[in-house]
């Protein structure tokens, strides 16, 4: 009999292609999403089928919709992607980030542990409750050293404390009632269907439409890119095999200033959709004002992952990755527009 899971968030970035990994390892999953902003069916429409991916429209806020979606599909586990991510927008709104990250976490876990009390002792074992975090979480560091599963906890934006919140309230459920759950970090993620307000998807939607490129600051700031086939990746080894109370942190050892990322993609535009006008995309770039509170530099030391659960990384090289990231977003136009509201 196939595992039924449920994964919250799944009509967003990570969260589908973690959902596209788990139907290839035979799990039944229940994607429960409140399609908000960021999510959106075009990201999972060619896998929900009824039958072994099942679409449930849920806010983890309606904490008795959470209880009947338990009820219904006896689930063996949950993988919460389910999270307001964008930093800026924390900075304008942090009350989303507070409800969803905060308050949202707290109803799906204690609909988990409602649940999970009443399984056999079997059961009980092998549920799993494992939730997706960030290294935001972490704070900023200077030019030296990595993020790990030991660092303290140190967040400065209202985004990074919501976060940090919801991983010290599974932790508590974790100590406090046993519920066996696990938490994991990652670096900055980059790949297919990101948001097209993420840093990526931003600069070459704007290369194409011939627009200013807006670095923030200098474009020192430097962030440890990981494409989103590696983490969820990752996510599933630590879903199947790593023990209750435990956590993870998933890199890609691909370390770039926000500078580079943007030249970067600017190359590759130049080869696969050069400028009209003869001139280079690079042309394009403009230093915008800072982002308040901009944490100058984030890398993770993923040797855990490694040695206990056997993470690899598919995508070795950032730059291999980065052109297969441009290269989807140039044959899949129509998806930006749809998520963007734009088709006609």
């Amino acid at each position: 009999m196939r595992k039924i899971i449920m994964v919250t968030g799944a009509a967003g970035f990570i969260g589908s292609s973690f959902a596209r990994q788990a139907v290839s390892r035979n799990y039944q999953v229940i994607i429960v999403d409140a399609l908000t902003y960021a999510g959106h069916m075009e990201n999972i429409e060619e896998i929900v089928d009824g039958d072994q991916v099942i679409f449930e429209k849920v806010n983890l806020l309606d904490f008795p919709e959470l209880q009947k979606l338990f009820k219904k599909y006896q689930f063996s586990g949950v993988v919460n992607f389910a999270a307001e991510s964008h930093v800026d927008n924390s900075i304008s709104g942090p009350k989303a980030f507070v409800e969803t990250n905060i308050t949202g976490t707290f109803h799906l876990l204690e609909a988990a542990r409602e649940y999970w009390a009443t399984l056999a002792d079997k059961s009980k074992k092998e549920f799993r409750f494992l939730h997706v975090s960030t290294d935001e979480v972490f704070g900023a560091l200077g030019a030296e050293g990595k993020f790990s599963e030991t660092t303290a906890y140190a967040p400065n934006s209202p985004y990074s404390a919501s976060k940090a919140a919801s991983d010290h309230l599974v932790r508590a459920w974790f100590h406090t009632y046993g519920l066996p759950t696990v938490i994991t970090n990652c670096s900055n993620n980059y790949g297919p269907r990101q948001f097209l307000e993420k840093l990526i998807p931003r600069m070459i939607q704007c290369a194409l439409k011939g627009e200013a490129l807006p670095v923030y600051g200098n474009g020192a700031n430097i962030r440890d890119w990981i494409h989103v086939d590696d983490h969820a990746s990752g996510v599933m080894l630590a879903f199947e095999k790593a023990k209750p109370g435990s956590n993870y942190c998933f890199g890609g050892n691909s370390e770039r200033n926000n500078l580079e990322v943007v030249k970067s993609i600017c190359r590759i535009l130049d080869d696969l959709r050069p400028r009209k006008d003869g001139k280079k995309h690079e042309a394009n770039i403009r230093f915008v004002e800072d982002r308040w509170g901009h944490d100058f530099r984030y890398a993770i030391d993923d040797r855990l992952a490694q040695k206990e659960l056997g993470f690899t990384r598919h995508y070795q090289n950032f730059e291999d990755g980065l052109a297969q990231t441009v290269n989807w977003y140039l044959n899949n136009q129509e998806w930006s527009d749809k998520v963007t509201g734009q088709k006609k």
